[in-house]
């Protein structure tokens, strides 16, 4: 079956977040969707979206992401622009998106997961273990402030947020003494000279889907859904089916304290996760192997496992 591919005429217009990691990943789609056709870069318009997680007030405040909701909060401006056709597709770092699409969108494919680890980035610092007591950490991701805090009850930790270089510059500035980072993103910006020390995953387990770029689609889009198929990873995809699968039955969010990741070794699939309260006294850990095709049902026994030894309410009491 012939698809009908964009033009410079009538170009396949790419939706994005408007930061510099955001437009990474919008070009590495692009770049892929051009070998994968063999269009010219013409062929695609790359159409930056303000998001209200980008709102730079906010950033510049650091006010905490769960103060002002979560759900949506780098996904909803972009959704809506494709919903009204002003773009055909939205980039996604995975780990932002809900695990419910909205009516009419839907979210199918996956590009080539990067390096999931978290880095460990400090001016002064090897590691966690290395902090001297009652340093001070910065991050703005409740999971790593409550994995941190698990390991070293005793660290201060702070509100942090900011691209790359304004978190730098507050490590320079004495604002923390540490703080993390994606490794994933910092590969994708080529940010070779950040002070970064990759973090083991049995240390600190990543968040859901950390190094993975999704393609949100309008689910009537015939011609768009056969195109973005050239470029969708069957592994990755594998792996997102069983990590949302448990991150839908925890119903968690960008407010939870939740990590997981799934690994394929063969035709078996290795899936880890864990719960934690919010000041990091409480952690609950579990995994399933079995076989790949088996991972979405893993992700929600697992998570039922979890949600079991942790007690009812467990994340409302936190």
């Amino acid at each position: 079956m012939d698809i009908a591919l964009p033009t410079p005429d009538k170009p396949l217009r790419i939706g994005t977040r408007a930061s510099v990691l955001a437009m990474a990943q919008a070009h590495e789609t692009r770049a892929r969707l051009m070998q994968a056709h063999d269009l010219p870069e013409a062929a695609f318009e790359i159409c930056p979206i303000t998001t209200t997680g980008d709102d730079r007030a906010m950033i510049a405040a650091d006010i905490a992401l769960k103060t002002i909701g979560n759900k949506g909060l780098f996904t909803k401006e972009l959704e809506e622009a494709m919903l009204a056709g002003r773009i055909d597709i939205a980039v996604h770092s995975t780990k932002d998106m809900p695990v419910v699409q909205p009516d009419g969108l839907t979210l199918d494919v996956f590009l080539p997961r990067e390096d999931p680890r978290d880095t460990f980035v400090s001016i002064r610092y090897g590691g966690i273990a290395d902090l001297p007591e009652g340093a001070t950490v910065g991050t703005s991701s409740l999971r790593r402030r409550a994995q941190v805090l698990a390991r070293r009850p005793d660290l201060n930790v702070v509100e942090f947020r900011g691209n790359v270089q304004t978190r730098l510059g507050k490590l320079a500035d004495g604002v923390a003494d540490a703080t993390f980072l994606a490794m994933a993103g910092l590969n994708r910006m080529q940010l070779d000279d950040v002070p970064a020390t990759p973090i083991a995953v049995d240390d600190m387990l990543p968040a859901i889907a950390q190094g993975t770029i999704s393609i949100e689609r309008r689910t009537d889009d015939l011609r768009t859904r056969d195109m973005l198929a050239a470029i969708h990873d069957t592994a990755a995809g594998q792996q997102m089916a069983a990590e949302r699968s448990f991150l839908a039955a925890l119903d968690g969010s960008c407010e939870t304290p939740i990590g997981g990741l799934a690994l394929i070794e063969g035709d078996q699939l290795w899936l880890r996760g864990e719960i934690l309260s919010y000041d990091g006294r409480e952690v609950y850990k579990g995994e399933r192997r079995g076989a790949v095709s088996e991972g979405a049902a893993m992700g929600h026994e697992l998570a039922q496992e979890l949600l079991g030894q942790a007690g009812p309410g467990f994340f409302s009491q936190h």
